[in-house]
């Protein structure tokens, strides 16, 4: 008997994490291989859990083992001209001590490298949908809370 599930359409997945230092700022990366910035993360691979993708990223990107915490944002993302539509987690990486931030080790071929950005610095070098993706997840982590995004924009 064939299973029936492959037939089902499928989903490109991502997972990120939201850090943030004592005050406030959250990290963003940047791209050697696009003009704008990113939360770390990536794509989430067959076979792959998301928090397993998370955790993966946290150590190729920047060179980081930490334990993730909680889902605070599940992003469906509708399709674009350039790629298919998609689900974008974001979970909580807590807040980086100055030991945390002195072990930042970025890949050269993958990021230029990165910083800590108030919410009006992240706004302007993010996607807008990526910055609303952002600011739900620093509220989510803030409330307590887990939201749901359709497109960026909190559902129910």
């Amino acid at each position: 008997m064939s299973d029936f599930t492959a037939t089902l359409p499928r989903k490109r997945m991502a997972a990120g994490l939201l850090f943030r230092d004592p005050g406030g700022r959250v990290l963003l990366v940047e791209p050697a291989y696009k003009p704008t910035w990113e939360i770390p993360g990536g794509t989430v691979e067959a076979g792959e859990s998301p928090y397993a993708a998370a955790v993966r990223e946290l150590k190729e990107e920047l060179g980081l083992d930490l334990t993730p915490g909680r889902l605070l944002v599940t992003d469906w993302v509708p399709p674009q001209p350039d790629r298919t539509e998609g689900l974008m987690l974001v979970f909580d990486g807590g807040v980086l001590t100055e030991r945390d931030t002195a072990r930042i080790q970025v890949p050269a071929d993958e990021l230029l490298g990165w910083a800590w950005c108030t919410e009006q610095e992240a706004a302007a070098r993010l996607p807008e949908r990526l910055a609303r993706r952002v600011r739900a997840a620093v509220t989510a982590s803030a409330d307590g809370t887990s939201l749901y995004l359709d497109d960026g924009f909190p559902v129910g």
